[in-house]
């Protein structure tokens, strides 16, 4: 910082002389009269006037002087004196400078950005403590002006230090929490090609490549993982990030084929076998693959049929028997009985729960009056016994039920 103001300064004494100088200097000239030109004539023309007659070349040199004096007191002004010039006060010059360091100064203040550079000296100041506090597991975390500041210094500290291939990767975590796809893609690519052997790096750069939103980067992020999977076989993160991958670029049957695997390495009871379960689902029914369906076959009791409303909505809920909290739903308008309708996994309710994941389920169908999801007094309803499920089956149901 000191030798930025010392350019500064340098500048300002420049722009200060380049004002001054010439002022001071054009006082100094010296003022050639008229007069002075003549004399300087004259005496020029004796000296030749000398050297001639002494070579022989003229005579009556006297004659010649003669006429030199009448010429030179001819060519003299009658009573003009040389106008004498007021040299310019070197104190007058003080009010000038003063503007101009008040000037300079003052664009500098309005657009030279002092308030970023001071902002940028303290974040500098407090990057010791931001690296602890981002490395102590047990410290306050931080906070999202912190998380910037960090960014902010790390970049500082990789243009004097860019072979930091930790920093590197910092930054890269950083840009990924800031959600900067730029700076996290090329924080991790400076990262990755100093330490290309790096587990951790080429991980990371994985994982900011599959998440890209330019699919160059998902081919070359996948690329990336399936050469890391040939090294290390059982590696969870890589398998999970390689079906993510795929998912999203529409490989179904290779995201499976990766979730698969995983299923095999996780241990029994594992909290992750459930989400891997349902992502395998849902990667079945997107790729058409997932045949799970349950025919539901609806009919009416007398009773039912005597004071059915003329309007209404039927509500078909499928839940695992155990739960009230319906796996599947499926929403028709009021028609002729018997019905007969299909469930699959497209009317689950949430994408981790779908109804191929179910061993057992129970199904009710309801005709509500007010087309709401909620039960109502004189709604008609009728439940399936809790039967077994296993990807295929049917269930018959008769509404012969009214909500009290």
């Amino acid at each position: 910082m000191s030798i930025f103001w010392l350019c500064i300064v340098v500048m300002l004494v420049i722009a200060l002389a380049l004002f001054i100088v010439p002022v001071i200097r054009g006082d100094r000239a010296e003022h050639t009269s008229r007069d002075a030109l003549n004399k300087a004539f004259y005496h020029h023309r004796l000296s030749e006037l000398e050297e001639d007659e002494a070579q022989g070349v003229v005579d009556e040199r006297p004659a010649h002087i003669q006429e030199l004096q009448e010429n030179l007191l001819t060519d003299i002004p009658a009573g003009q004196a040389p106008a004498a010039t007021q040299p310019i006060g070197r104190w007058t010059l003080v009010p000038g400078a003063i503007l101009l360091v008040i000037i300079t100064l003052g664009l500098y203040l309005y657009a030279g950005g002092l308030g970023q550079v001071s902002a940028w000296n303290q974040v500098m100041q407090h990057m010791p403590d931001l690296r602890h506090r981002i490395a102590d597991d047990h410290g306050a975390p931080l906070t999202a002006t912190d998380v910037q500041d960090l960014g902010l210094g790390l970049r500082t500290d990789l243009q004097a230090n860019p072979d930091n291939v930790q920093d590197w990767v910092m930054l890269g975590r950083i840009g990924m929490a800031l959600n900067n796809a730029a700076t996290a893609t090329q924080a991790y690519a400076h990262a990755y090609q100093l330490a290309p052997n790096d587990m951790s790096v080429k991980l990371g750069y994985a994982e900011v490549l599959t998440r890209s939103s330019d699919p160059q980067d998902n081919l070359t992020g996948g690329n990336l993982l399936r050469s890391m999977l040939e090294k290390s076989q059982g590696d969870l993160r890589v398998l999970s990030l390689l079906a993510y991958n795929e998912y999203e670029q529409g490989h179904y049957p290779q995201a499976i084929g990766a979730w698969e695997v995983m299923q095999k390495i996780l241990p029994a009871g594992d909290k992750r076998l459930e989400m891997v379960g349902a992502s395998i689902a849902q990667a079945k029914q997107k790729a058409g693959l997932d045949q799970v369906k349950l025919a539901v076959n609806v009919t009416l009791s007398s009773a039912a049929q005597q004071k059915l409303p003329q309007d209404g909505t039927v509500f078909i809920s499928v839940t695992d028997g155990t739960s009230p909290v319906p796996v599947a739903v499926k929403k028709l308008p009021m028609s002729r009985f018997p019905l007969a309708i299909t469930v699959d996994d497209s009317n689950a309710m949430m994408p981790e729960r779908l109804l191929s994941s179910l061993h057992q389920l129970k199904v009710r169908v309801r005709i509500s009056q007010n087309g709401l999801a909620t039960p109502a007094t004189g709604d008609w309803y009728g439940d399936s016994p809790l039967t077994t499920f296993a990807g295929n089956g049917q269930v018959s149901i008769e509404i012969n039920q009214q909500v009290p």
